[in-house]
């Protein structure tokens, strides 16, 4: 899991929760049930089960892998329409592709991230590269989605390509933890994420035996999803693993610890750190789109297959258009 990493952490930037900080409590551990997206590739649902009145502003997030692909084996995305929300597309290992029907797109690899504001609505696609397909290779991310409110739901789109080089790279005062901050901010420290709804995202690596206190803003929700390894959360030091999800009730700081013991093939507790400011609006969502009413629902439907939603590029011709999750 090479992300984006450094020899020494102690070279960077150090954080810690205020010894006076409020503790948040763990609320409820959740499993992500597998399944397949798109094409076929694996995936974890990491947000299934859990209230949304917790997730809001996020809608959902898929850990796409952790695969190590056979050649002619890798699996992407058929074209398919997003209008109302944004998606956040970070890769861990591997390469993929994407393309949208404004012209916009590009690549990116191994700690890349790749953020779409669909706003008012566009058709994208993404899929690993004819190389990645030839040769076949491990194939790690996410995808997160990100609800915008009303006034901005029928934006402009936008994209952020956001490279790994560029991520706020931050540790704990011993040095036991690597903090990639992809947006929002952390004790001050910004990362290149520019975001509509307030949020933070956070990839932490934690060695073995080490536990994390960080600050976290009150006003925001808090969730840590465990990409690899084991450990616990919490002050009453709550167990959680691979493809579990711990919702954070209220509070100024939060903990994460990895378990002294990995498994071989995974070093360090490996952990994502979502916060973010709830909307608090309505929220219709149905497949690609997410809308406040119904009504809204509709139109994104009316438009999309009137083709006000962008049409697919020529060179790609007009195969797998329907809509997709």
């Amino acid at each position: 899991m090479p992300a984006v990493t450094v020899e020494n952490p102690l070279t960077l930037p150090r954080v810690a929760a205020p010894a006076d900080a409020v503790a948040r409590p763990v609320l409820t551990v959740t499993t992500a049930p597998s399944g397949f997206e798109g094409e076929g590739f694996p995936v974890r649902r990491a947000f299934a089960g859990i209230n949304y009145r917790h997730l809001d502003p996020f809608i959902m997030m898929d850990q796409m892998g952790e695969v190590e692909y056979a050649p002619g084996e890798p699996k992407g995305t058929p074209w398919h329409p997003h209008r109302g929300f944004e998606t956040v597309t970070y890769i861990i290992d591997g390469i993929f592709d994407h393309q949208d029907s404004q012209g916009g797109g590009g690549t990116i690899t191994n700690g890349d991230t790749q953020w779409m504001t669909a706003g008012s609505g566009l058709l994208h696609i993404e899929a690993p590269p004819e190389s990645l397909v030839m040769s076949g290779g491990l194939f790690h991310g996410l995808q997160l989605w990100v609800n915008l409110p009303a006034k901005d739901k029928m934006m402009a789109p936008r994209y952020q390509d956001i490279r790994g080089g560029t991520v706020q790279l931050l540790t704990t005062p011993d040095g036991g933890a690597l903090l990639r901050v992809i947006a929002g901010e952390l004790d001050g420290h910004a990362g290149p994420g520019i975001t509509h709804t307030p949020i933070t995202m956070i990839h932490a690596t934690v060695a073995p035996g080490a536990e994390v206190t960080l600050p976290w803003r009150e006003d925001f929700n808090a969730l840590a999803y465990v990409l690899a390894g084991k450990g616990s959360v919490g002050a009453d030091r709550r167990p959680i693993r691979l493809g579990q999800t711990a919702v954070f009730g209220a509070g100024g700081s939060l903990t994460v610890r990895a378990d002294e013991k990995q498994d071989s093939h995974t070093p360090d507790l490996e952990v994502v750190l979502l916060g973010g400011q709830p909307i608090r609006e309505p929220m219709a969502h149905y497949g690609p789109f997410v809308m406040n009413t119904r009504e809204e629902l509709q139109q994104a439907f009316e438009d999309f297959q009137k083709g006000r939603l962008g049409t697919i590029p020529a060179v790609h011709g007009m195969t797998g258009t329907g809509p997709q999750a």
